[in-house]
C-alpha cells in the first residue's frame, strides 16, 4: 500500500510505541474481537485495497527490498527524520488550532534547531538536547476535536484507509504546504511526487515484513485495518 496502509500498520502503531509484533497481534485482536464496523463504502472499497496490496506487492515492495539493499538502516532512519521535519507548517499550525500553544511552540523550535544542529532534519536533536518531542497533529484531529464525525470509511487509491474527514483534512494540510504558494501546478505535483515516493520506499524498506506479519494473524485483513485505523484515529482525537 503507498501511504496510508503503512502508516496504519506502521507509524500510526509503531511511533506510539507498539513493535511490529504488537501491532500484529493487535491485528488479529481487532480481527476476531472488534463489532462489526458500519461500512456503506465496503463495496467500493474492498476492490481498491485489493488493488493497493497488489501496487505494494509487485512494485512497492521490490523496490524497497533494492533500496534497503544499499541505503544503511541508520541513514533510511535520517531520510525518515527528514521528511518528517519538514512537515512542520502542518503540525504547527494543528496543534495552534486546537489550542496547544505550547506544543505549537516546540514545533517551531524543534525545526529550527533540528534544521541548523541537526543536519536540515536527518538527525533528531531537539528532543535528546531539550526534551522537545513532535506532536503530530492533522487536520483531520482538528476537525475532530471540533466535533466533526468521521463520515464513512474509505480507501483511497495509492494511499490507503482514510474517513471522509480525514480525506477533506488531508486536502487542507495540503493546501498548508509553503509550496504551494511559490511553484506553478505542474511543479508542486513534481515535487510532492517525488518527495512522496522516496519517503514511502523509505519507509516500506524499514518495514518488509510488515504485510507478512500482519497477514499471518489477521483472517480478514480488510477488517483488521479497518478496525486498527479507526481505533488509532479515536485515540489521537480523544488524546
Amino acid at each position: 500500500m503507498i501511504v496510508q496502509l503503512l502508516f496504519a500498520l506502521g507509524l500510526t502503531l509503531l511511533s506510539s510505541g507498539f513493535t511490529v509484533s504488537t501491532a500484529t497481534a493487535q491485528l488479529a485482536s481487532a480481527d476476531s474481537m472488534a463489532e462489526p464496523t458500519s461500512d456503506p463504502l465496503e463495496g467500493v472499497n474492498q476492490p481498491v485495497f485489493q488493488f493497493n496490496l497488489k501496487v505494494d506487492e509487485y512494485v512497492l515492495h521490490p523496490i524497497a527490498t533494492g533500496y534497503n539493499a544499499i541505503m544503511p538502516d541508520a541513514a533510511q532512519r535520517g531520510v525518515n527524520r527528514f521528511f518528517r521535519n519538514l512537515a512542520v507548517v502542518e503540525r504547527f499550525a494543528n496543534n495552534l488550532f486546537q489550542g496547544e500553544f505550547v506544543d505549537a511552540g516546540q514545533e517551531v523550535g524543534r525545526f529550527l534547531v533540528n534544521t541548523t544542529l541537526g543536519g536540515v532534519g536527518f538527525v533528531d536533536v531537539a528532543d535528546p538536547l531539550l526534551g522537545w518531542k513532535e506532536n503530530h497533529e492533522d487536520f483531520g484531529q482538528t476537525l475532530g476535536v471540533y466535533g466533526v464525525g468521521t463520515g464513512p470509511y474509505l480507501v483511497i487509491p495509492f494511499y490507503g484507509p482514510s474517513t471522509v474527514r480525514d480525506t477533506v483534512g488531508m486536502v487542507a494540510d495540503g493546501a498548508m504546504n509553503p509550496m504551494s504558494y511559490f511553484l506553478s501546478t505542474i511543479q508542486i505535483l513534481a515535487v510532492r511526487a517525488g518527495t512522496t515516493t522516496t519517503r514511502v520506499i523509505n519507509y516500506r524498506s524499514m518495514n518488509l515484513t510488515l504485510f507478512e506479519d500482519a497477514d499471518r494473524y489477521a483472517v480478514d485483513l480488510y477488517g483488521a485495518t479497518q478496525d486498527v485505523y479507526l481505533q488509532r484515529r479515536a485515540k489521537q482525537i480523544e488524546e
